[in-house]
């Protein structure tokens, strides 16, 4: 008997010992290579083309950060007030990003009307180390009022805070309700303006904080922003909440008063007790806001396995010149994936069935992705892939990213006897049903049930 232990004692460690020698030789396989020269002139072509388009962008989203034009500005600044995004600024935690939502929204959309980014700025920051979905009003775009786009964007900003239970600050609420000439496109159906107070207070019940910070005007609706907040803070001789201002009060009633009399924050911090917090001025606000974020006994539930980040092995910028502008001139969306994932590494799942998406398992910033690209029309094989592989990420928790340059399902007698349309309701239908995080990237066409099956706008 110990002699048979000892026989078996040597066979697994001299098999142990031919496992780590084979593991050596194999480590690197699961790193993407790259087949694309930078002096090729297809490369140059898109480099060229890209990098134009980008900086074209880059212009237009350079003048919507301004906000509003330049007497509304220094009206605003002239009032010892903040402009909305040196507020956000002031409020994030030092040298951490803001991940904004939705710049361009808004941007000629109405006519004359120039509403940059829809007179609202959204988006993700770190405050006293946590992340936090911020809410601000521009007062200088059209006074901070609600355009249809602007609320359709903080119903956005709304429903990602739910989705990822992110604690919302609306922060220097400065705004005159909503756009008034426009209020039968925000007003009155399911998801218009009355929406984001149901947001506000489902989000408090699911126990996710609501703060508000009142820097300015507070009229109407949207004095029940920091009436239903869980914490509030207002600034003195600046903030004012009231549902109606005092010309419509000396209309109706006849009485005259001023808005400090009528909703400033003496009154709301001494009298109603609308407002927790009573700040001397924008800074002192900002202050208190990082101080209640700190205060917060709350951790974000954490679900995913983190990894140290490591840098892809080719630069980013080189996606320049691998996508281009040609929606028909085709790239394998391996060499973009290799430029995203951390390290290039990429562990392909049932990469010899389905070959026209591609799906596998990566790190982004060391955190676990499943990802779907496409590398060309999508078959019955492929939509039966996609939708197997959805569903694992589902039961494993794992967020998903599609990359989407898609012209459709395959079509013909072919595709139709062989079952395209079952198979690809079954991908449409594990795209619905996955719970996991999803985040879609368009980086081609986008079109037809093409856009369902990869995860388009609908099944955000």
């Amino acid at each position: 008997m110990k002699h048979l232990l000892s026989i078996v004692k040597r066979t697994s460690l001299g098999r142990l010992q031919y496992y780590r020698s084979l593991s050596s030789t194999v480590n690197n396989y699961n790193q993407l290579s790259t087949t694309y020269d930078p002096q090729l002139d297809i490369y140059k072509s898109n480099y060229e083309a890209m990098t134009k388009t980008v900086g074209e962008l880059k212009t237009i989203i350079k003048r919507i950060t301004l906000g509003g034009n330049t007497e509304a500005r220094e009206r605003h600044t002239s009032k010892n007030k903040l402009l909305v995004r040196d507020r956000v600024d002031k409020l994030l935690d030092p040298n951490t990003p803001f991940l904004e939502f939705s710049q361009l929204a808004g941007y000629l959309l109405y006519d004359d009307d120039e509403v940059p980014a829809a007179g609202i700025i959204t988006g993700i920051g770190q405050v006293e180390g946590r992340e936090c979905v911020i809410i601000a009003n521009d007062a200088t775009v059209k006074g901070g009022t609600y355009y249809p786009m602007t609320v359709k964007k903080q119903l956005r900003a709304q429903e990602i805070a739910r989705e990822n239970r992110l604690p919302c600050i609306y922060l220097g609420i400065d705004s005159g309700g909503a756009n008034l000439p426009r209020q039968a496109d925000v007003f009155p159906d399911k998801e218009h303006f009355g929406r984001t107070f149901y947001n506000q207070a489902t989000m408090s019940a699911l126990g996710i904080p609501q703060i508000a910070v009142v820097m300015g005007s507070c009229t109407a609706g949207g004095a029940y922003v920091p009436a239903m907040a869980d914490q509030s803070i207002i600034v003195r001789q600046q903030g004012t909440i009231f549902l109606a201002g005092p010309p419509l009060v000396k209309a109706a009633t006849g009485e005259v008063v001023s808005a400090e009399e009528l909703g400033g924050g003496d009154l709301h911090c001494r009298q109603s007790g609308v407002t927790d917090y009573y700040a001397m001025d924008d800074a002192h606000a900002l202050h208190l806001t990082r101080r209640i974020v700190a205060n917060l006994n709350y951790i974000k539930p954490q679900q995913v396995v983190m990894k140290p980040s490591i840098e892809p092995l080719y630069p980013a910028d080189e996606l320049y010149g691998i996508v281009g502008d040609n929606l028909k001139r085709v790239y394998d969306v391996r060499e973009v994936i290799a430029r995203i994932v951390d390290g290039s590494e990429f562990d392909e799942f049932k990469k010899l069935f389905g070959e026209t998406l591609v799906t596998g398992f990566a790190h982004i910033h060391g955190y676990p992705v499943g990802i779907l690209g496409n590398n060309g029309v999508l078959f019955s094989e492929s939509a039966l892939k996609g939708a197997h592989f959805i569903e694992l990420c589902s039961q494993l928790k794992i967020p998903l990213l599609f990359l989407q340059n898609i012209t459709g399902f395959m079509v013909g007698r072919d595709a139709e006897a062989g079952g395209i349309a079952k198979h690809g309701a079954k991908l449409v239908n594990a795209v619905a049903c996955s719970q996991v995080p999803k985040i879609t990237v368009i980086i081609g066409g986008s079109y037809g049930a093409g856009n369902y099956g990869m995860a388009g706008r609908s099944y955000r």
